[in-house]
């Protein structure tokens, strides 16, 4: 299921790419633009689900995201492209799944977001960690990971993703 979602996810950016390549007459700013609403829109709608993929299917990911850079800059295959990513401030595939993860454990966590509601059966938990002495690590903001039964699916929860994140 996510190697068909990543495979089409793939297919839909390089066409809108080569829809973008097609119109000669684009300013720079234009041309961002552009790229950001039919090309990175598409790419990170519903990326926090790829947090345990193979690398295999990064790697496709990742290739949008190099031709998008380059699409920009007009530059060569050759070229760098960690500088390109760097001066469009875009992450890699693996730290934008990661922070947008991150992002939604924060919102789910109660008490840090007026936009999410709260509910009571929150998926989060913070560790309580009860101790008589008075620790650093006390205050820090752990997740509690759940159990799974299976490696396959279950690590790929929510809960459990969110914590290991």
């Amino acid at each position: 299921m996510l190697c068909t979602h990543v495979v089409a996810t793939v297919r839909l950016c390089f066409a809108a790419m080569h829809q973008i390549r097609s119109v000669r007459s684009l300013t720079h700013q234009a041309l961002l633009t552009f790229v950001r609403a039919l090309v990175v829109s598409k790419f990170d709608y519903c990326n926090s689900v790829l947090s345990c993929v193979s690398a295999h299917l990064l790697d496709r990911l990742q290739s949008v995201l190099n031709a998008t850079a380059r699409l920009i800059f007009l530059s060569w295959r050759s070229e760098d492209i960690s500088q390109l990513l760097r001066e469009l401030h875009r992450l890699r595939v693996l730290e934008r799944i990661l922070f947008q993860l991150c992002v939604l454990v924060f919102r789910c966590l109660p008490g840090h977001s007026a936009a999410v509601p709260c509910r009571q059966s929150t998926p989060c938990r913070h560790c309580r960690r009860s101790s008589s002495r008075h620790l650093h690590s006390a205050n820090t903001m752990l997740l509690v990971v759940p159990s799974t039964r299976r490696s396959t699916l279950g690590d790929r929860t929510f809960p459990a993703a969110a914590a290991q994140a």
